[in-house]
């Protein structure tokens, strides 16, 4: 069941009955509540107009959250990242293996356990290191393909870029919900070309994006809420040079 604000229920009910004596007196018939009554009106633009501001809004606010999962290059990534344009930290999980990616300004690390970095390895040289690299924060040197592979998870900028266009004809589907916000839904191409629920309430932010072709489903939240974000304690950090294990 979807809640209901009291707002609402009041402006429903008199709208309600605003319409029955209406229609007793034969002065009117179809009378509708608004569904774009007391938002910010972005439903009641055409759907490249709310993509548009969709994509504004994000690019704007200065932090987000995003979580669930994309697929790139044959591979299906699960994401729980914070995200600012000074860097990014949280989850990625892929293959059943779950590493942490923590970036402040250019400097990437990789923080994952024995098992994560040994897979592949071959001998005892592989397990040694593993341990080694184990639990620590690994500094990615910016030669090695790993951070070229990671490093967009981290960015604000060049991941939401990526993300929030839609492909082919867009349209609107209705208003729906999403964490309880009230939003309204830009298609592309029917929802072949992905589907944008944008908010309805305050700033029009991007709140829950389906890709196109089933590449993954992402929700954004925390728009514009800042967290911490440092380099990792010395003795917590690993440079191991310049390139990491092949595993």
């Amino acid at each position: 069941m979807i809640p209901i604000s009291p707002g609402r229920s009041r402006r429903a009910t008199l709208a309600g009955a605003v319409c029955a004596l209406l229609v007793a007196g034969t002065a009117l018939t179809g009378c509708s509540e608004d569904p774009n009554e007391g938002t910010n009106g972005v439903g009641r633009l055409a759907a490249d107009q709310i993509q548009t501001k969709a994509q504004k809004a994000a690019a704007s606010a200065g932090t987000v959250r995003l979580h669930g999962s994309v697929q790139t290059s044959g591979r299906t990534y699960t994401l729980d990242m914070q995200l600012k344009p000074q860097g990014g930290i949280g989850s990625v999980s892929t293959e059943g293996e779950t590493f942490r990616l923590l970036r402040v300004g250019q400097e990437l690390y990789l923080k994952a356990d024995a098992a994560f970095w040994g897979k592949g390895g071959d001998g005892d040289g592989d397990s040694k290191a593993a341990d080694k690299l184990a639990s620590k924060y690994v500094k990615v040197p910016e030669g090695d393909p790993s951070y070229t592979k990671f490093i967009g998870f981290t960015d604000k900028n060049v991941l939401l870029s990526g993300l929030l266009t839609l492909h082919g004809k867009l349209s609107t589907d209705g208003h729906h919900e999403q964490g309880g916000t009230r939003t309204v839904r830009v298609t592309g191409d029917n929802g072949a070309g992905g589907t944008l629920d944008v908010s309805l309430e305050g700033t029009p932010y991007p709140l829950r994006l389906v890709r196109a072709g089933q590449a993954g489903t992402l929700t954004f939240s925390s728009w514009g809420t800042d967290f911490p974000l440092e380099k990792p304690a010395k003795d917590d950090t690993l440079d191991y040079g310049k390139q990491l294990p092949t595993s």
